[in-house]
Parts: structure tokens; sequence; C-alpha cells
């Protein structure tokens, strides 16, 4: 009897035995991945020194930066987005099957997308934007079943887009714009039915657009910008309104689209057959090739068969073993997020979320700027609104972020973020959490507009302009308790025009605009500033006040936008004085104001004309002298024009636009032309 008594006890002692030796394997195997992949991705060392080999990522004690575990003590996620990491990705990063999240954005990682990353069961949330990533895009990730997000853009990937991505049922973010991509879109696209946001744009994509797109029955963003894709763009299209974009496909046609030339025949959605552009400045990426990883998997977990038998008393101790094991492994994961950090350079905000609790927020949603709508007023932080003013639903921002939405795009806006400062503002680049890439301009609560229904006022008038020459205002926030509100801007890639005047001979980074981009920066800025000039339905004409080559942006094609459209609306007005003093400092302020005290359109045109000549001749200090007429004679063009560009320019087109910015610049405001009447002398057109 004592022996038979003994039994399930010793049974109870072996499987405690089995599960803990199976337990320490596991947690060898992803130690030995994290060191793999801390190797690869920092190769100096310096950069991730807190993971370290006798500890443990999982443990009470131990801390690795970025990597958080689930309850099972499995490692679940890493973050280390924007961290500088200079290395590769490795199939190491495989060997972690519990891995839901891996964030690796805005680094410097180079080398291929491994093949062996679709062999990760439960991968939600794969974020390998704004690196040098080259190669194919694997086609072994059309096998993440549980994948929601997949961005991959601003790389330099290359090779078609594989039809293997139809597959992912639960993709609700695919972002692979700004890469060298060729070939067709695939129809299997048009499989994805929780697709919200599709990215191709600034590729080299050819072909048609597949009518199966727009019956993607959640699909609210589709960009196909600055492709040469071709044919009749899809009629069904036309319901995603502004959430559509097709600029720069110069042989797409379609009746219904206002800035499309009609089709031949019109009634035909799928367009024309896919052709394939007859040259490209890009040559095709080696592709980086690693070994297949075997895996013994089955319905997302990876395992050895049992060899016990099924009999009741062993499956009832099984059962008990792995609940009680569970309820530990809760307590300890517990445990374990009360000790995690985001970032070590962040700072505990009394009547803020905890640093777990922001982490948390971070990762909760697959992307917090689908469909995002909020109704809790003007203040949008996270304390809520119960002391603000709500805004009126007629005329009010689309787009409304919270607070932690836009702590987590900035980094908690970290310092190795931030783009510029000013006496009033600080802006921020940040990465959203569908991987598209914004500039955050926070500004002090006392350099705002003191009445909040002027400020309102003023922000609705922002919200309202839309050009293709304007930064686009993604929207907006307001935190009480930081004493702040945040304006979200589209992301110019090549910065500010500033930075390519002055360019120094033994700079070898710096770039020197052709003449070509010269001119169409020139045109794009008139374009702009017509556009706040004119009278349109549901915009009144806006004064910009403060244009200067620091306010053109331009984009990765050198597309030049100008920021800070209204922002005066905004502003209290010793501040707007202020801005209005730096200008006239610079160089850009119109002679008027300083006996008349008003700004007028004249006053942009003044300081559109100082941008002009700063362009042809690549200075940022442009002299009484060149604004008074001086070297603008065709004999002279040569003294006139950058001595940088080594006399390759139109010597016609450097004549006509040295005499705009000559009528631009006079020092009578009515001997000034309208902007439309600029527009009109550059050959441009809105």
């Amino acid at each position: 009897m004592a022996s038979r008594s003994s039994l399930p006890r010793l049974l109870l002692l072996l499987l405690i035995s089995a599960a803990a030796a199976s337990s320490s394997s596991s947690h060898n195997a992803e130690l030995d991945a994290l060191m793999e992949l801390k190797e690869a991705l920092d190769p100096s060392g310096r950069l991730l020194a807190s993971w370290a080999r006798g500890g443990d990522p999982c443990g009470r004690g131990d801390y690795f930066e970025g990597v958080s575990c689930d309850a099972r003590g499995r490692v679940a996620a890493i973050s280390l987005q924007g961290k500088g990491l200079a290395g590769t990705v490795p199939p190491a990063v495989a060997m972690l099957p519990g891995l839901t999240g891996l964030y690796l954005h805005y680094n410097d990682l180079g080398g291929g997308i491994p093949r062996e990353l679709g062999g990760l069961p439960e991968l939600a949330e794969l974020y390998l934007g704004v690196n040098n990533l080259s190669g194919n895009i694997p086609v072994e990730l059309g096998r993440l079943a549980s994948l929601q997000v997949l961005q991959l853009g601003y790389n330099q990937l290359s090779g078609s887009i594989p039809t293997q991505l139809g597959q992912l049922k639960k993709l609700a973010v695919l972002a692979l714009q700004s890469n060298q991509l060729t070939g067709a879109i695939p129809a299997s696209l048009g499989d994805l039915p929780a697709l919200t946001r599709l990215d191709l744009s600034s590729n080299q994509l050819f072909g048609s657009i597949p009518s199966k797109l727009a019956e993607i029955p959640q699909l609210s963003s589709l960009n196909l910008r600055n492709n040469t894709l071709s044919g009749s763009v899809p009629s069904g299209l036309k319901k995603l309104h502004e959430g559509f974009r097709y600029e720069n496909n110069s042989e797409l046609c379609g009746a219904q689209f206002d800035s499309l030339k009609p089709c031949p025949d019109d009634g035909n959605d799928d367009g024309k057959m896919p052709h394939k552009p007859e040259s490209s400045s890009i040559k095709p990426q080696q592709i980086q090739k690693t070994a297949d990883l075997n895996r013994n998997c089955d319905n997302g977990g990876c395992s050895k068969p049992s060899t016990l038998s099924a009999g009741a008393v062993i499956a009832g101790t099984i059962i008990i073993v792995a609940g009680a094991a569970a309820c530990g492994l809760s307590v300890f994961s517990w445990h374990r997020r009360q000790k995690q950090k985001v970032g070590s350079s962040v700072e505990h905000l009394e009547g803020r979320l905890s640093l777990d609790q922001s982490k948390e927020t971070c990762q909760r949603s697959a992307s917090s700027l689908i469909n995002v709508e909020y109704s809790s007023g003007w203040d949008t932080s996270s304390e809520g609104s119960q002391h603000g003013v709500r805004l009126s639903s007629e005329g009010s921002p689309s787009v409304r972020f919270n607070l932690e939405e836009v702590e987590c795009a900035t980094q908690y806006f970290s310092d190795v973020n931030l783009l510029g400062k000013s006496n009033f503002a600080a802006t921020y680049k940040g990465i959203m959490r569908d991987g598209s890439v914004v500039a955050v301009k926070s500004i002090n609560k006392s350099s705002c507009k003191s009445e909040e229904a002027d400020f309102l006022k003023g922000l609705r008038m922002l919200t309202s302009l839309r050009h293709e020459n304007l930064v686009g205002l993604r929207g907006f926030c307001r935190s009480r308790a930081r004493g702040e509100c945040f304006l979200v801007y589209d992301f110019m890639g090549n910065g500010s025009l500033s930075r390519y005047l002055d360019v120094k001979d033994e700079d070898a980074d710096a770039t020197v605009l052709d003449w070509a981009t010269r001119v169409s920066i020139i045109q794009g800025i008139a374009k702009g500033v017509d556009y706040l000039h004119s009278s349109k339905p549901n915009k009144t004409p806006l004064v910009h006040q403060s244009i200067s080559a620091d306010k053109v942006l331009m984009d990765h094609l050198f597309v030049p936008h100008l920021s800070g459209a209204g922002l005066h609306k905004l502003l209290a007005d010793d501040v707007v004085f202020s801005t209005l003093k730096d200008s006239a400092a610079m160089g850009y302020l119109a002679p008027e104001y300083t006996t008349t005290g008003r700004f007028t359109d004249k006053g942009d045109v003044y300081a559109f004309g100082v941008v002009v000549l700063q362009v042809l001749t690549g200075r940022r200090a442009v002299s009484a002298h060149l604004r008074l007429g001086g070297g603008a004679e065709s004999g002279r063009l040569d003294d006139l024009v950058d001595p940088r560009l080594g006399g390759r320019f139109s010597r016609p087109e450097a004549a006509k636009l040295a005499g705009v910015a000559l009528l631009c610049t006079a020092e009578v405001p009515a001997q000034r032309p309208a902007m439309a009447a600029v527009v009109q002398q550059l050959g441009t057109s809105q």
C-alpha cells in the first residue's frame, strides 16, 4: 500500500523536475538568442551594455534595456527604437518564439531582413523602418499569421513586393514607403480584410492599380505617390477621399479624379497591363541569403512530443502543476513589469502615467493613428478635459492626439529627437505607431493666446490649410499638466532650405543644389504663398508674416513645403512681435513695417523675393545692392548665380528669376506684384 500511495508523489516529482529542466533549457536558449542579437545589433557593445550573459532578461533583479516578458517568462517584446544601433538584424531573433513585438525603427541598421522572422508564430508588430536595410522583402513574412503592423518604410529595400503578404489576414498597417521597390502592386494585397493603411509611396512601382484594393472593407488610407504607375484608377478608390494619394504618377488616368486626365476607355477599371519603365537610376541591391531555420512548431508553439501516458492521475497532476506554475509566473511577471524601464533619461512627472504604464500604453494598440478621433474636448491629455472647453465639431481638427501618443512618438521628447528650438517652441522628430514620421512642435502655454476661444479659432484656420507646398498639419494635442500644446506635422526628410546655403567647399557631406532643383524650389514656394493669399471656399486669405529660408522645408524629393503658415494666429502678440524682429534681423522684413507697424500680403511678397535671391546666390546674406537690382543684368549673371554651380545653369531662366526677385523686393509696396502674377510669370500653375 505504501508503494502504491507513493506512486503519484513520485510522478509529481518527475513532472516538476522535467518542467524545471524544460524551463531552464528554454531560458538558456532565449538568453543565447539575446546575446547573438546584442552582438549583431550593437557591434560596438556600448549601447546595450545592460544585456549581460550572466543575467536573466525576465528575472527580478536584472535589467535588460528594452526587453519585456510575458506571464510565461518568455521574451515578449524588444523595444530599441531610436537607440543609434548600427549593426544588422540577425536570424537569431527567430529563437524567441514568444516575441509579439519587435521595435527597431529609427536606427542605422544595415544588411537584409532575415527570412527566419517568418518563423515567429506570435509576432504582431514588426517595426524596422527608418534604417538602412537593403535586399528583398522575404516572402517568409507571409507566414506571420498574427502580424498586425508591418513597417519597413524609409530603407533601401529592392525587388518586388511579395504576393505572400496577401496571406496576412490580421494585418492592419502595411508601410513600405521610401524604398527602391520595383514591379507591380500585387493584387493579393486586396485580400487583406483588416487592412486600414497601405503606404507604397516613393518607390519605383509600375503597372496599374489593382481594382481589388478598392474592395478592402476597412481601408481608409492609400498612398501611392511618387511611383511610375499607369492605367485607369479604380473608381472605387474615390470613397477614400483625401485618404487616397496618387500624385506624381504621370501615366495614371481617370475621369472621376479631378487632377487626372480621362482614360481612353474609362469603363476598364483594371487599367493597362503592367509595363516596365524605360529607365531606372537605381540598381537592384544584392540579396542577403540566410539559412532557413527548421522548427517543429504547431499552432504557434514549439515543443517536443511527450512520451508520457495519458492516465487520469498523470493528467490531473499535469493540470495542477501547470496551474501552479502559471500563477507563480504571473506574480513573477508582475514584479518584472514594475521594474521594467523604457528609457533611462525620462523623468517621472507628477499626475502622469508611470513609465511602466506608459510603455504598455505605447505597445497597447497596433496603430494609434488609425481613425483616431477623440471626443474629450480641448484638453486631450491623459488628465482629461474636466477643466477644458469642448471643441465644436464644426470646423474642428479631424485628428486630435492624446499626450501618450505624442510622448511615445518622440521618446518622451528626448534630446536625440530635437530638431530645433526657438524662444517659444521646440520641434522634435517622432515615429508614430503606424510607422509614419512626423515633426512635433511643442509650444509653451505662456506663448499661446490667453483666450482659448482665440486659440481654437486660429487652430481651426490652420487645419483648413491644404496644399502640396505647405507642410501638412496632422493634428494637435494639449496638456494642462505640462502647460504645453503640441502641433503634429508631416516630417520633411531633407530639412530646411537654410542648410543648402553658404555651402563650404571643404564640407564633403554638404549638398549643392543643382539648377533644376533650385528653379523647382522657387516655383513651389511661389505656389504655396499664392495659395495662402488666395480666397477659396472654406478658406479666407492668410498672410504668412515670417517667410524665410528656415521656413522652407524639403521632402525626400526636394519638393518645397512652406512651414509656419498661420502659426501667428495661435501665438500671443508679444511672441509674434519677437518673430518679426527676428525676420528683420535676417533681412526678410519689408521696409514699410517699420513705419506702419502693419503686415500685409505685400510683406510676404518682399520676403519671397529675398528667398529667391538666396536660392540664386546660394548665400544666406543678401545685400541691399542685390535687392536694388545689382547683378541682375544679364551681363553680370555669372556674378549673381551661385559659383558652386560651375556655370551649369540656364541664363534665360536666371535672368527671369532675378527680374522677379527685383520686382518682389521693390521698396514701395504698390510696385510689388501679387503672388498670383508671380506664379504666372514663373510659368507654374496651381
